[in-house]
């Protein structure tokens, strides 16, 4: 098994390709070894000294780290994930996402402007996202401010800030007159 590694433009964050599907749908991200009971890979993962944080995106893993170097932690991570898939283990024990999501909040009568936000990260900005080791996730519209949420290389990344003021809130603008804003959430 040959995995590849990409930078990320958050240098805390390093993206590894293990060459297979890693999840099949949406993202998960753990930052304790609490929050990841039911996966195997995030706990072996979160047991290297200098690892912070997991993201599980559909082909790849972001691994976040505290501070640590790439150069000590990059060879315990990469036999880590190669042990993991050449095992066969599954990467969760259990159905389902085993963090609860967060609650979603907005007006009822907001509910389709709601959806096209949802349609236009889904299509356009989630995919970018991926691309850099990370996740963006709807939590909010309220007065005109939709909150986001970021995860993997995106969380505390020094241009997740960039990203959302220039790159989404410009896009949701454009489509819909309504948005006035972009916040983390």
């Amino acid at each position: 098994m040959f995995i590849q590694t990409e930078a990320t433009p958050n240098p805390a964050t390093l993206k590894f390709l293990p060459g297979c599907a890693v999840l099949e749908h949406g993202a998960l991200e753990f930052r304790s070894f609490e929050t990841a009971a039911n996966s195997p890979l995030a706990r072996a993962l979160l047991c290297i000294d200098g690892v912070e944080a997991i993201m599980f995106g559909p082909d790849f893993i972001s691994v976040t780290k505290s501070d640590a170097e790439w150069a000590h932690l990059k060879p315990a991570v990469l036999g880590t994930i190669m042990e993991h898939f050449t095992s066969g283990a599954p990467l969760l024990l259990s159905e389902g996402e085993t963090v609860p999501a967060a609650a979603e909040f907005f007006d009822e009568g907001d509910a389709e402007i709601v959806q096209t936000i949802k349609d236009l990260l889904e299509t356009r900005v989630r995919p970018a996202v991926a691309g850099d080791g990370g996740d963006i996730v709807f939590r909010g519209f309220r007065d005109g401010v939709v909150y986001l949420a970021m995860k993997g290389a995106c969380s505390g990344c020094p241009s997740s800030t960039a990203t959302l003021r220039n790159g989404i809130e410009n896009l949701l603008r454009h489509f819909l007159p309504q948005v006035r804003s972009v916040e983390q959430a």
